[in-house]
């Protein structure tokens, strides 16, 4: 008899990622050439994959998963759990879920104390703050890559935060399922529903710890998960996360596509000494001259994350509705200034 349904689905879905990381390892790596008398050297180390382990059902589920398949793919497994110091005794609770990651078999497992700052709001702050910790970690173990036990309930939250944000189709992509610096985050979940991954750990008796961030009403993302996919569950019927989800995966399509384009058409747009010319611009689609906006801006230094959609549309009207008007200001002390049919951009 074979496992549940439900460690099945996770299992599976982690085997997945893991011949994914292996086939581009060895894509990047070479195949050693072999002769009569055998290998021309000596069979490379296991690469190593780390978990993120909160120890919530979720992350829990994935590590349970990782720990089943990394031996019999010839993968070395570990995991990190991040304490961000948000909540009183939460330095044990990272050593409980030391200790169970140690228990499935990981190895090296550590705990990384960090410290949250403000930027952002308390949300982003903490994410800020974690994802450099896991970048540290993988960065001190050489791991291949880190898997992270995002959900699809995850992202249908995601691609509605987005929504109201108002930032175009980017911010409906949600979350990919590869991201990070050489493709280091690993997100094997976005497939699997957050109820498969608790029942997952209920039929294994994997304790759980179910943080109370989650369901406090101070968090955005707290009042969407509890509040918010309910009430459009209940005016829409069974299936919004679904199709949410769905949504994030084709507009992720449309998205990369339209980036593709805009990096192709980039070069056509300037002139000999390297300034966008406006008239060309003009002639693009509206989605592919704002990315190429987006991208000028960046390139100048604007901060990515502080650059939004308004100040776009503010660069945008200066090739489209040019009035005779002024410089235009963007984060990071860049200026956007239509000069004799030119649009320059440049630090100010």
């Amino acid at each position: 008899m074979g496992p549940h349904p439900a460690v099945a689905a996770i299992r599976l879905a982690v085997r997945r990622v893991l011949h994914d990381i292996l086939t581009e390892l060895k894509t990047t790596a070479g195949v050693p050439a072999a002769t009569a008398a055998g290998p021309t050297r000596e069979r490379p180390p296991s690469p190593l994959v780390l978990v993120a382990c909160s120890g919530g059902a979720d992350s829990m589920a994935l590590a349970s998963a990782l720990a089943f398949e990394a031996p019999r793919l010839g993968v070395r497994a570990g995991g990190v759990t991040v304490d961000h110091g948000l909540q009183n005794g939460s330095d044990l609770r990272a050593e409980e879920v030391v200790l169970r990651l140690r228990e499935l078999g990981l190895d090296p497992v550590e705990a990384i104390a960090v410290s949250v700052g403000r930027a952002g709001g308390p949300e982003a702050a903490a994410r800020d703050a974690r994802y450099a910790a896991l970048d540290a970690a993988a960065a001190r173990h050489g791991a291949a890559a880190v898997l992270l036990g995002h959900t699809r309930d995850d992202q249908a939250e995601t691609v509605l935060l987005g929504l109201a944000r108002g930032s175009g189709i980017r911010s409906l992509s949600g979350m990919a399922a590869v991201s990070g610096a050489d493709g280091r985050y690993r997100r094997p979940f976005l497939q699997v529903d957050r109820q498969t991954a608790r029942k997952a750990c209920m039929v294994q008796s994997l304790p759980v710890w179910d943080d109370p961030h989650n369901a406090d009403p101070a968090y955005t993302r707290s009042r969407l998960r509890h509040e918010g996919l309910p009430a459009l569950e209940k005016a829409l019927g069974k299936g919004v996360v679904e199709a949410l989800a769905r949504t994030a995966q084709l507009s992720r399509d449309d998205a990369d596509a339209l980036d593709t384009w805009a990096r192709q058409a980039e070069e056509g747009v300037r002139d000999a000494t390297g300034v966008l010319e406006c008239a060309k611009l003009y002639a693009l689609p509206p989605a592919v001259r704002r990315r190429i906006l987006r991208r000028a801006a960046i390139a100048a230094g604007a901060p990515a994350g502080a650059l939004f959609a308004r100040h776009i549309e503010e660069v945008d009207r200066l090739i489209t509705g040019w009035r005779g008007q002024g410089a235009i200001n963007l984060p990071g002390k860049v200026v956007a200034q239509r000069q004799g049919g030119r649009l320059v951009i440049r630090q100010g």
